[in-house]
């Protein structure tokens, strides 16, 4: 039987101390960058695999961080894992990934599983089912960081990361009337989850501030999905005052409304315009192309993993303001918002 490599095995073939090959090993800022080098090269050479369980027990950190997403199907959350990773890695953190498919039964068990795990922080955009925050509350009484990303809620007092999304939508809608559209809808998202009760009141602003008239029957609810796009843009075409343009607060509600302006011949460029919100990758990709709100997804992760690297080893939660990082949105033009045609 093979005998396992050891830090060491390391340290006698670089002529130095196991301490400063574990230390090494483990990206401790007191040691040079020429030293680190040199151990992870001979690390490699050796074929060392790193004792995690051993590290554990020495350090009282597990290195792995939990991450809760609601739907893997949406690359907007794909992407920002890829931050959160990138991030991680650099600083000797692997993920361990859950998705709870919007139900709230699963977050629950999600946050459960990865408390067991005895991971070293959490970081979560909330499912749209959840209303009930007990679950996130154990986290910190247990005193486990929790950063939430995208969808959060200030009254939890956890640090976030998210997008402007009252500027996304005021962006968005504005666009849409320096376009021509004067009859704007939108397909507006749950309005417990804070992010689509922004982009609703950047909509309701971006009118009054362009002098537009804000009209109830113009706002019908989806929720996340293809099929919520097409029945509440087969409601807004329905009206007797039909909406000239929509406003959608998520791209696959978009896609949806667009399956629907397709129906009925709506959909050519200038004819009825439509923005999204996200920037998901097939945007681009459809006829007409989709003019949506980019969430800068990526760095939104890389910044959820830097906050939890930068908070305090003690007093997490104290009664000081928790950490909040605003991202400024950016509104991606595209086919679907082309100028109005004058009739």
């Amino acid at each position: 039987m093979k005998k396992r490599v050891t830090i060491h095995d390391i340290a006698k073939e670089l002529n130095t101390t196991a301490a400063t090959v574990s230390r090494a090993l483990n990206n401790n800022p007191s040691i040079g960058m020429a030293m680190k080098k040199r151990v992870q090269e001979m690390a490699k050479k050796l074929n060392y695999r790193q004792d995690r369980i051993a590290t554990s027990l020495r350090s009282g950190k597990t290195f792995v961080i939990g991450v809760i997403i609601p739907s893997a199907k949406i690359s907007f959350f794909g992407s920002v894992v890829h931050g959160i990773e990138s991030i991680a890695r650099k600083s000797g953190y692997q993920i361990l990934l859950f998705q709870t498919n919007e139900k709230y039964s699963n977050e629950k068990e999600g946050i459960n599983t990865l408390l067991q795990s005895n991971v070293d922080a959490i970081i979560v955009s909330i499912s749209k089912e959840t209303t009930n925050y007990d679950h996130f509350l154990e986290v910190k009484e247990q005193g486990v960081p929790l950063i939430l990303f995208d969808r959060t809620n200030d009254t939890l007092g956890f640090p976030s990361v998210v997008i402007d999304d009252f500027k996304g939508a005021y962006m968005a809608t504005s666009h849409l009337i320096d376009q021509g559209y004067t009859n704007i809808a939108h397909i507006c998202g749950q309005q417990h989850l804070k992010i689509f009760e922004d982009r609703l009141l950047g909509y309701k602003a971006a009118l009054e501030d362009r002098g537009l008239i804000f009209k109830e029957e113009n706002i019908v609810s989806g929720d996340v999905s293809i099929q919520s796009g097409e029945k509440a843009a087969e409601v807004l075409l329905n009206l007797a005052e039909r909406p000239d343009a929509i406003f959608a607060a998520e791209d696959f509600m978009a896609l949806g409304a667009l399956q629907t302006l397709k129906k009925h011949k709506l959909h050519h460029p200038g004819h009825f315009g439509l923005v999204g919100f996200a920037n998901e990758s097939f945007g681009e990709y459809i006829t007409p192309s989709l003019t949506t709100v980019n969430q800068r997804n990526i760095e939104m992760g890389e910044e959820a993993a830097k906050l939890f690297l930068s908070l305090p080893t003690k007093n997490l939660y104290n009664d000081q303001k928790p950490s909040k990082i605003i991202l400024k949105p950016e509104l991606i033009i595209r086919e679907s918002s082309s100028s109005k045609l004058s009739k």
